[in-house]
């Protein structure tokens, strides 16, 4: 059975995004993944479908969600990427803080280090999930 990931954040417009592109990208039939925000922004944010697609991953017909759009399950792993206190406790085996730094407005430069630092978190989450 494939394990349940969901990435959150504040807006579901960068981070979280970026983080399901690269782990549906990477993780396969493994994994199911899901991203979600605690205050939805209105569209997924152009520079992070820009750097995205630098690397081969569409994530242009991403949407913005909330929680209650996501499914009523208990996740095996909630991953925050920077939601800090905004980020309500989702049930969960695990729960993995993020630390990194919103790239909203900070220009494509920032947007690359963003994604390039989520891409090395994932890689090493799936190596763990996999072992």
């Amino acid at each position: 059975m494939p394990k349940k990931i969901v990435f959150i954040c504040v807006e579901n417009s960068c981070r979280s995004q970026i983080a399901e592109g690269l782990a549906r990208h990477r993780g396969g039939e493994n994994f199911t993944v899901y991203s979600a925000g605690s205050k939805p922004g209105k569209r997924v944010d152009p520079d992070a479908v820009e750097v995205m697609r630098e690397i081969g991953i569409d994530i242009s017909l991403h949407k913005p969600k909330g929680f209650s759009e996501l499914p009523a399950c208990d996740f095996d792993y909630v991953v925050t990427v920077g939601c800090n206190d905004t980020c309500p406790f989702l049930p969960a085996i695990k729960h993995i803080e993020w630390h990194i730094d919103d790239p909203k407005g900070k220009g494509i430069e920032y947007f690359r280090k963003t994604r390039d630092e989520i891409k090395y978190k994932i890689e090493q989450l799936i190596n763990e999930l996999n072992t």
